[in-house]
């Protein structure tokens, strides 16, 4: 088989493309256009035929350049993919700073309205053994 190469390649592409799934290094919502491009590779590296007879289809005069404007196409796809990703998570983290710095403002207002001496004001106040006294002998 003259086609052992682009076999082979497309085979271990796809097995590169689980693992990783797999070992949850890719995310499914990310891998689906490198799956695609996989099965394409694949389905073209075994029915090399199927090349030619796409791009007789659109009317493309050599094969070869079918395969780079799929490549272009699939890249195109995952890289706007990935600008969404990057978009939303950008939102997130914005929004999460946001939120730290609220909480570490009201933190410091919190600690600057507490009295010097670290005492507590208050109906809630415990002795000094640290229980409330609730006026019964039992015992403890």
């Amino acid at each position: 088989m003259t086609y052992a190469f682009g076999v082979a390649a497309a085979v271990l592409a796809l097995i590169a493309i689980v693992e990783l799934m797999r070992r949850a290094t890719l995310r499914e919502r990310h891998a689906v256009w490198w799956l695609i491009g996989g099965v394409i590779a694949l389905v073209v590296a075994l029915f090399p035929q199927t090349l030619t007879w796409a791009a007789q289809l659109l009317g493309i005069a050599v094969p070869t350049n079918l395969v780079f404007f799929i490549a272009i196409g699939l890249l195109f796809l995952v890289s706007l993919q990935y600008g969404a990703e990057l978009t939303r998570v950008e939102d997130k983290i914005r929004t999460l700073a946001e939120q730290s710095a609220f909480h570490e403002l009201r933190l410091a207002e919190l600690e600057a309205a507490r009295p010097a001496d670290g005492t507590t004001s208050g109906a809630d106040e415990t002795p000094a053994g640290g229980t409330a006294d609730d006026g019964s002998d039992a015992p403890r």
